[in-house]
């Protein structure tokens, strides 16, 4: 008889992968995070367990929209205050403080509720520019441009 394998969380082996986010298309590369995030590219994912990889993502704050989605597309928020509603675009997020939150919220809205999500959104770690600490980790660089045409975004002007 055939049993299914339940990974126990001392038996998950975790490694560690850069994606460089230059001129790839938001929504597709937070699918790709958001299953390495969870292990589901690993045979022996187990849903109650955090069996993802650790993903570094660089240059964040190049990443790519389609279509009128930088200048459309907003973004709210409330400061607290009585009648404290703030609205933002996508490009004024990119262009602000911390880029790389757009990335990171819109993996975390691709991963189930709960504290599993919790815990596997502290193994994304993303910033803005090219620079990160953690080369000791030696990761291993996925090539998502490479995995879809999709995936890249070509810019036209002119």
């Amino acid at each position: 008889m055939k049993t299914t394998l339940s990974l126990k969380p001392a038996e998950v082996t975790k490694n560690w992968i850069l994606i460089d986010a230059e001129g790839l298309a938001l929504g597709r590369l937070a699918v790709i995070i958001a299953t390495r995030l969870r292990g589901k590219h690993k045979p022996q994912f187990t849903p109650h367990v955090d069996c993802g990889d650790h993903v570094v993502v660089i240059n964040a704050e190049k990443v790519a929209l389609t279509g009128n989605k930088a200048d459309q597309k907003l973004f709210h928020y409330h400061t607290g205050y009585a009648g404290g509603i703030k609205t933002r675009t996508v490009a004024q997020r990119l262009n602000g403080k911390h880029p790389g939150h757009l990335v990171e919220k819109a993996v975390e809205r691709m991963i189930t509720r709960g504290p599993l999500q919790r815990e596997q959104m502290r193994n994304l770690h993303v910033y803005a520019g090219a620079e990160h600490p953690h080369g000791g980790q030696t990761p291993q660089v996925l090539d998502v441009a490479a995995l879809n045409r999709k995936n890249v975004v070509i810019t036209q002007k002119g």
